[in-house]
């Protein structure tokens, strides 16, 4: 057998062997797309929504959905998906009015689909591979994440937050979780240092790392301003200083988000999100380690364990630094452990500790930084 035989009898094998990664995630992919009204799409960007199938950018999802169906009906979507490396293999979709096409019935999320399609139809999903398949909703204007509720008004910040919760590779360095390994190479090479500076032809400006020196250029020399005032000639770097300038200069009402619950009233989807989950729907998430007590931020857990007192008795072993609770001592070994676990709702940084994510959120993220 010569060498380009065996080589297309090994890439068969790997092809039809359910249990290798890219085939499963590709199994999981075709059966969501045969059996589901889901709409696959690559991204959203000022030209439209664009096709995966050919890259084409469409308006809006009704026609999306036309031009997929008049033109990439008969697709093979396995075949198609062949053709990536399996570190690379992600499928944005839509699930605007989700149901499952056997027996036409509703879903509220991707995770009850799954289950259906494997409960009342007997359909095989591979559960040892990690999820690939994001949904968003491209028919409303709210960009809601189909996850946790949280809205946010650009597609682009929406993209960003998705990476909390396809946290399937992690960033050594900061602690940024990607869907995908091939995302993380990316980001690990556009910005942590790699031992060699950056140097910007202009100004002659170090940078650590190439996506730093990348933005530097555009937003400094080549003053890349995307975002277009409708009544002047202004231009500017981000979608929140073009509002604020339609707002100051040209009278523009400005865009708020009113509560349906108490009418308050937030300048930012994300803020308003914030504000149910906390007032509305009671989201205690700090607890009293001596009591049942529950509240919503550190200060009240603060304040509240001036009740209890108490000797400084729980030590840490590495350090001998002591507390007053073990619960507090439990939080200063995330230090020693290099523990992140508060990450940025936004772009998906991890820290070890809350004030370190406040910090990032008010330096990075001022337009989204609630206080609690």
């Amino acid at each position: 057998m010569d060498l380009l035989k065996l080589s297309k009898t090994k890439a068969n094998i790997d092809r039809n062997t359910p249990q290798s990664e890219k085939s499963a995630h590709i199994n999981n992919m075709d059966l969501l797309m045969k059996y589901s009204n889901v709409m696959p799409f690559k991204g959203k960007n000022c030209h439209g929504i664009i096709c995966y199938y050919c890259r084409g950018p469409f308006k809006d999802l009704e026609q999306l959905k036309e031009h997929v169906n008049k033109n990439h009906e008969n697709v093979n979507l396995s075949d198609l998906l062949w053709r990536h490396g399996a570190e690379s293999i992600v499928m944005y979709v839509d699930v605007t009015d989700l149901k499952c096409k056997l027996c036409d019935e509703g879903m509220h999320t991707l995770k009850a689909l799954r289950t259906h399609l494997e409960d009342k139809h007997k359909k095989k999903l591979y559960k040892h591979v990690t999820d690939r398949v994001v949904p968003f909703k491209l028919a409303s204007d709210r960009h809601e994440c189909q996850i946790c509720g949280f809205n946010f008004e650009t597609f682009g910040t929406i993209e960003r937050h998705m990476n909390n919760h396809f946290r399937n590779y992690v960033c050594k360095e900061c602690g940024a979780g990607f869907i995908s390994k091939y995302r993380l190479k990316v980001h690990f090479k556009n910005s942590h240092y790699n031992g060699s500076l950056h140097v910007c032809n202009v100004c002659k400006k170090e940078f650590f790392s190439a996506q730093k020196l990348k933005t530097h250029t555009q937003f400094v020399h080549k003053m890349s301003k995307r975002f277009r005032c409708p009544f002047c000639s202004e231009r500017f770097n981000e979608y929140f200083k073009r509002q604020k300038h339609l707002v100051k200069e040209h009278g523009e009402a400005p865009v708020l988000y009113k509560c349906n619950v108490c009418f308050k009233e937030f300048d930012k989807r994300y803020s308003l999100s914030k504000h149910q989950k906390k007032d509305h729907l009671e989201e205690r998430n700090f607890q009293c380690d001596k009591c049942t007590y529950r509240c919503f931020s550190r200060h009240e857990l603060i304040s509240h364990m001036v009740k209890h007192g108490g000797e400084r008795i729980y030590e840490c072993q590495v350090c001998k630094k002591a507390f007053a609770r073990k619960k507090t001592l439990r939080e200063h070994m995330r230090i020693h452990l290099d523990d992140k676990r508060f990450s940025c709702t936004v772009c998906g940084q991890s820290f070890i500790q809350k004030c370190s994510l406040k910090g990032h959120m008010k330096s990075q993220h001022p337009e989204y930084d609630v206080t609690n």
